[in-house]
């Protein structure tokens, strides 16, 4: 198993390129099963999780050529309607393909699924919305068993709460369906706007694309011809970079980022004192000799998203007086902060509210990744913490960011990966 040394103290300097977003390209991919013929997708990251959704879609029965971020997926000859424990347990999103394997197939099981131990992630929303369009579920040995024999029928979802795979899931499903769909309640974010867009230009009318209510017209089960699709730029690496830049005092350059889609990381690191120059897509963040302590709630987009949560807990430690970080979409997401305090940051638990008074240094120790966006929160905190931070099981890391220690290095930080002693 890796682990990464990070030896503390190095400031920041350079450009650093943005890779895409993983949480926009692992719907995209799935949205490929809606398609008969070869699709072209560019600008994916070289994450764990992209491989993985790939290797599901090709255990189905589609071909795969990946190389060079660049994926040609032929689900033409899909065999296979069984997503099975050994992919799905690995990641969440892999329920991603119920939606179009159900649309296209009208039968399919789906191994229930794992992911990141942030809290309970449900499914039950996206099961009540195809059961609301004529499918019938049942869930039995760990496998959710769905069937439309007669296809799916357009009608008005309503969701209790805003859920982004659920979002996700419906539209693709709504795609091929019979009939208008109508998802009240529906998730905003940019990834969810790029797969709308996606399936718009191959055809499916869809209104109200970037809203909270989508109205889609489906196909009534005639397949899809998707163009060339290139991934938008991931808001949340953009973010955590911006958060390197911040916590080392240091000046650097983001490329190939939108602005708009991190506003709220933008706006909260000028509170604490930070200054930006923005032009298209490049993003020069320059960071005050000391950080002013912050106040945040996460929400849905677009409000402060619950992936920056982590980071930004980090740079609170070394804030100038107190922070206060209020979660409210996960109820497992501080895991990072026993870690953060193993290092000599002073942070207090009470329910879903953080508080985080700052210090004047962390000193380097052995710390364990519990999810993906804590791992960058203790990259974070390693990399102005004094001595040497090592970070164990970056398996969670390797997930979600293309080459983290490859990018900082170039930056200037002393982080390695190496393998643990057996």
């Amino acid at each position: 198993m890796d682990y990464l040394e990070i030896k503390g103290g190095k400031s920041l300097s350079g450009e650093v390129t943005i890779s895409g977003a993983k949480n926009a390209a692992l719907p995209i991919i799935a949205a490929t099963i809606l398609s008969e013929k070869e699709v072209t997708l560019t600008n994916l990251p070289n994450v764990v999780d992209i491989r993985t959704l790939l290797k599901l879609l090709t255990m189905l029965g589609g071909t795969v050529e990946y190389h060079d971020n660049v994926a040609k997926i032929n689900n033409g000859s899909i065999s296979s309607t069984k997503a099975v424990y050994e992919i799905v347990s690995k990641m969440r999103a892999s329920i991603l393909v119920l939606g179009p394997l159900l649309a296209r197939f009208g039968e399919c099981d789906v191994s229930l699924p794992g992911g990141c131990a942030i809290g309970q992630r449900p499914i039950d929303l996206h099961l009540k919305a195809l059961e609301a369009m004529g499918a019938q579920i049942e869930i039995k040995g760990g496998y959710v068993h769905a069937n439309a024999p007669e296809g799916l029928k357009g009608a008005k979802i309503i969701f209790d709460k805003i859920t982004v795979g659920g979002t996700e899931n419906i539209v693709m499903a709504a795609a091929l369906a019979h009939g208008t769909t109508t998802i009240v309640n529906a998730a905003r974010e940019p990834e969810v706007v790029q797969l709308c867009e996606m399936i718009s230009k191959a055809g499916v009318k869809i209104d109200g694309i970037g809203s909270d209510e989508l109205t889609i017209e489906g196909t009534g089960g005639k397949v899809l011809e998707f163009e060339e699709t290139e991934v938008i730029p991931d808001r949340i690496e953009a973010g955590t970079y911006l958060c390197a830049a911040a916590i080392t005092h240091s000046t650097i350059t983001l490329n190939k980022v939108n602005p708009e889609h991190i506003q709220t990381s933008i706006d909260k690191l000028e509170s604490m004192g930070c200054r930006f120059d923005i032009e298209n897509d490049r993003i020069t963040i320059h960071s005050p000799e000391a950080l002013k302590p912050v106040n945040l709630t996460t929400l849905e987009y677009p409000g402060f998203p619950t992936d920056m949560q982590a980071q930004f807990m980090a740079l609170a430690v070394f804030a100038k007086g107190e922070s206060i970080i209020e979660e409210r979409l996960f109820e497992n997401r501080f895991m990072h902060v026993s870690e953060l305090n193993r290092l000599g940051a002073d942070i207090w638990l009470k329910g879903n509210i953080a508080a985080v008074k700052g210090v004047e240094r962390l000193n380097g120790a052995d710390v364990m990744a519990t999810d993906l966006r804590a791992s960058s929160a203790l990259v974070l905190a390693g990399l102005v913490a004094e001595g040497t931070t090592n970070i164990h099981r970056i398996y969670h890391l390797d997930r979600g960011y293309d080459d983290l220690e490859g990018k900082l290095s170039a930056l200037g930080a002393d982080i390695t990966r190496k393998k643990e002693q057996s």
